[in-house]
């Protein structure tokens, strides 16, 4: 039997740009993704502290070590500027693989530096 499972996760990333005009996703520093195990375009859950909004994109890198967390394209109409969310990367796995599983749990500070 194959479980969903969360893989990783950046907890409490500050969205730091949206830009309407892109085609779309979320652009995070890729020392981020590196840290949490996300590869570019990847698909990925995020869900913003600030209104309830649920929502699914695939990650692109940003720059490395500027914290940048940018809601891209239509991503951009679901946050703006400030507001928290957590990003998810999901992935399916066999029971006999779950015995010593543990996801990947980044805590970002405001910056959205690493914390833990």
């Amino acid at each position: 039997m194959l479980r969903c499972m969360l893989r990783a996760k950046i907890h409490m990333a500050t969205v730091t740009d949206s830009d309407i005009n892109y085609e779309g996703s979320i652009t995070v520093d890729e020392d981020l993704l590196e840290a949490a195990g996300i590869k570019p375009f990847e698909q990925v859950s995020i869900s913003n502290l600030n209104n309830g909004e649920r929502f699914e994109t695939y990650a692109i890198p940003g720059r490395r070590g500027t914290g940048d967390v940018c809601l891209n394209g239509p991503t951009a109409r679901k946050g703006t500027k400030g507001d928290v969310i957590i990003i998810f990367a999901y992935c399916y796995y066999q029971d006999d693989e779950l015995k010593d599983f543990s996801p990947i749990i980044l805590k970002v500070d405001k910056k959205n530096r690493i914390i833990r």
